[in-house]
């Protein structure tokens, strides 16, 4: 009497046939599965496209300035007021004067490369966000003549390659933070404006003043 695993054993030839069956479908599969991790990798080489477009979203564009800010494109570097660097990634966000009013994005801050954002001369509201203290290539951070409100952040102060700094001509209240202001000696900063605020200590003044400290670069051993 023949065993079960006799009786039910699959003939050679037919194993030969399943084999042969299952390779183009298991290249499928791989395939498939390429695809995926090649979809994955584009959407982390996407995470600048992603956030701008996050702060296109919130903004108000009468303008039409941002009309080119396609979130379908691999990079920003084609879109309008967004310049990149060698490596496609971006290092100024130039929108002074645009018309652009809504709030700045947390996310502004994961910028890594960025190195001048100019926003000034709209309506931008709220406060400015503490990550922007994460932008620790900055050398220009321009908003001057908004609407912001609320305390300058003491983030601020970890950016050593910032040179200006131009906060006037908003509502921001509170102090300047003594991180900010050490920028002056332990960093680069040469010129800080935050005129005509509601900050303590000082009275708004309808006249034409400029706060700024400039000075020559410290001597190094």
């Amino acid at each position: 009497m023949q065993s079960l695993a006799q009786h039910f054993s699959v003939p050679r030839t037919s194993k030969v046939r399943i084999a042969a069956m299952a390779t183009p479908r298991f290249a499928k599969a791989t395939a498939v599965l390429s695809c995926l991790v090649a979809l994955a990798t584009l959407a982390s080489c996407n995470t600048e496209v992603d956030i701008l477009y996050e702060q296109r979203q919130t903004w108000k564009d009468p303008n039409d300035v941002l009309v080119s800010w396609d979130p379908t494109l691999v990079n920003p570097c084609t879109w309008l007021h967004i310049t990149c660097n060698n490596d496609n990634s971006v290092i100024r966000v130039d929108l002074g004067n645009a018309g652009l009013s809504g709030y700045l994005v947390p996310d502004l801050g994961g910028l890594k490369n960025l190195q001048y954002l100019n926003l000034y001369g709209n309506n931008l509201t709220g406060s400015i966000p503490e990550s922007l203290g994460n932008l620790t290539r900055l050398e220009g951070l321009e908003l001057q003549k908004n609407a912001l409100s609320g305390a300058i952040p003491s983030s601020l102060g970890n950016i050593k390659t910032l040179q200006f700094l131009k906060l006037n001509a908003n509502i921001l209240t509170g102090t300047v933070p003594l991180e900010v202001l050490s920028l002056v000696i332990a960093g680069n900063l040469t010129e800080l404006n935050i005129a005509n605020n509601d900050l303590a200590g000082t009275v708004r003044s309808s006249g034409l003043r400029v706060t700024a400290i400039i000075q020559d670069k410290l001597k190094t051993a």
